[in-house]
């Protein structure tokens, strides 16, 4: 979500911009607040697809449960007991 959130504070601190430059009628920085604005809506579905690869790349790492490498061959640390078996009438 790195990249996501950057593109959203882009858009956000555009938005702060424009409406002091609509508050303060600042014309000069009209085009910058604009442009910021649209820079940040922009990014966004870019930071999402760039966040997205990133976590589907990560995934594949991360070790999982009851993996047969951890434990060493005849190993069963892991296993919960057998039940016993019922008595035969």
């Amino acid at each position: 979500m790195r990249y996501t959130k950057t593109a959203l504070l882009a858009f956000g601190c555009g938005l702060v911009l424009g409406l002091a430059v609509i508050a303060g009628e600042i014309k000069s920085l009209q085009r910058v607040a604009s442009g910021l604005m649209a820079l940040g809506i922009t990014s966004i579905p870019v930071g999402m697809l760039v966040d997205w690869r990133r976590a589907t790349r990560a995934a594949p790492n991360a070790p999982r449960r009851g993996s047969k490498i951890a434990a060493p061959r005849g190993s069963h640390a892991g296993r919960r007991p057998r039940k016993a078996a019922l008595p035969k009438r």
